[in-house]
C-alpha cells in the first residue's frame, strides 16, 4: 500500500472511500492510501507491440496501476490481459494513467518529487516529464479530446478544485472555484464539457460543466455516493461508480443524467469504469476476488471477465485509443 501524507485541509475531517484511493484523516494528516491491484500473470518486456509491418498501428492496450513490483507503477497490457509491462520503473508511487487521444502519451500522477504531481510520458514509458510544480497535491489527469489540454484536480487553493492546463503544463487555471470538494475531471468526446465529482450538494454527485467551468449541473441527484465518471466515445452515455445499492457498483446513465442503470450487480466492490475506444467494452476495478483486479465487460454489463490475476493490487484501468482509426496528417 502506498501512503502519501498530505497536510490537513481545515474543515475536512472525514473518512470516505474514493475508489482505489482510501482517504482518512489521521493526526492532522490526510493519508491517501492508493490501493491499486496488480495485473495478470506473465512477464512483459518493453517491446513496441506493433503488430505486423512498420505502418501497422499498435493493438489496443489497457494501462493500469499495480504494486506487483513492490510499489505503485503504471503498467500497460494487451486488451485481453496478456503481456503486462511496467512503464514507469520508479522507486516512488505512480498511478492514475490517462492516454492522450492519439495514444502517443500517457499522463499520470507521481509522488517521485515528494508530493503528488501530474506527469506525462511517451506511451512506451520513455521521456517522463513533470507538468505541475506546486507544494500541494495535483492529481486525476485527463486529456482533452484534441490533446491540447489536461484537466486535473488540485488542492493548491486550500480546497479540492478542478483545474485545466495546456498539455505542456502551462496556463494552469482553476475551473470550479467552489467551497466544496470537486475532483476527477473527464472531458466529453467533443471537448465542450467536463464531467466531475462534487460534494457541493452535501454528498458526492456526478456533475457536468462547460469546458470553461461555467454552468455546472448535478446529473446523479442521489443521496448516496456517485463519482468516477467516464464518457462513452460518442458522448451519449456516462459510466460512474455508486454505492446507492449499499456496495460500490458500476452504473451508466444518459449524458443528461436520465436512465441510471446498475451494470455490475455484484455483492463486492466494483468501481473505476473506463470505456473502450469503440464503446463496446467497459474496463473496471473489482474486489470480488478478495482484492482489486482489473475486469472488463460488455457495455451493457454482460460477460464480466477478469483480466488480471496477481497477488498484488491492480486497478485504475484506462483503454488506449484505437490508433488504426486515427487520421494522420502526414
Amino acid at each position: 500500500m502506498l501512503v502519501v501524507a498530505i497536510p490537513l485541509v481545515e474543515g475536512q475531517n472525514s473518512v470516505y472511500n474514493k475508489g482505489m484511493r482510501r482517504t482518512a484523516w489521521i493526526s492532522g494528516l490526510l493519508v491517501i492510501a492508493l490501493t491499486a491491484t496488480g495485473c495478470g500473470d506473465g512477464e512483459g518486456s518493453n517491446s513496441t507491440a506493433d503488430g505486423g509491418g512498420g505502418t501497422a498501428a499498435p493493438p489496443v492496450k489497457i494501462a493500469f496501476t499495480s504494486d506487483r513490483d513492490g510499489n505503485h507503477e503504471i503498467y500497460v497490457m494487451n486488451a485481453d490481459g496478456t503481456h503486462p509491462v511496467n512503464l514507469t520503473n520508479n522507486t516512488k508511487g505512480d498511478w492514475q494513467p490517462s492516454f492522450s487521444p492519439d495514444g502517443s502519451k500517457i499522463a499520470f500522477t507521481s509522488n517521485r518529487d515528494g508530493n503528488p504531481e501530474v506527469y506525462v510520458m511517451n506511451a512506451d514509458g520513455t521521456d517522463q516529464v513533470r507538468l505541475t510544480n506546486s507544494s500541494a497535491v495535483d492529481t486525476d489527469p485527463a486529456f482533452s479530446p484534441d490533446g491540447s489540454k489536461i484537466a486535473f484536480t488540485s488542492n493548491r487553493d486550500g480546497d479540492w478544485e478542478v483545474y485545466v492546463m495546456n498539455a505542456d503544463g502551462t496556463n494552469q487555471v482553476n475551473l470550479t472555484n467552489n467551497a466544496a470538494r470537486d475532483w476527477e475531471p473527464t472531458f466529453s468526446p467533443d471537448g465542450s464539457r467536463i464531467a466531475f465529482a462534487s460534494k457541493r450538494d452535501g454528498n458526492w454527485e456526478v456533475y457536468v460543466m462547460n469546458a470553461d467551468g461555467t454552468h455546472p449541473v448535478n446529473l446523479t441527484n442521489n443521496e448516496e455516493t456517485d463519482y468516477e465518471s467516464a464518457f462513452s466515445p460518442d458522448g451519449s452515455i456516462i459510466a460512474f461508480s455508486s454505492d446507492r445499492d449499499r456496495t460500490y457498483e458500476v452504473y451508466v446513465m444518459n449524458a443528461d443524467g436520465t436512465n441510471q442503470v446498475n451494470l455490475t450487480n455484484d455483492k463486492e466492490i466494483d468501481y473505476e469504469p473506463a470505456f473502450s475506444a469503440d464503446g463496446s467494452k467497459i474496463a473496471f476495478t473489482s474486489e470480488r476476488n478478495g482484492k482489486a483486479e482489473v475486469y472488463v465487460m460488455n457495455a451493457d454489463g454482460t460477460n464480466q471477465v477478469r483480466l488480471t490475476n496477481n497477488a498484488a493490487i491492480d486497478a485504475e484501468p484506462a483503454f488506449s485509443p484505437d490508433r488504426s482509426k486515427i487520421k494522420r496528417n502526414e
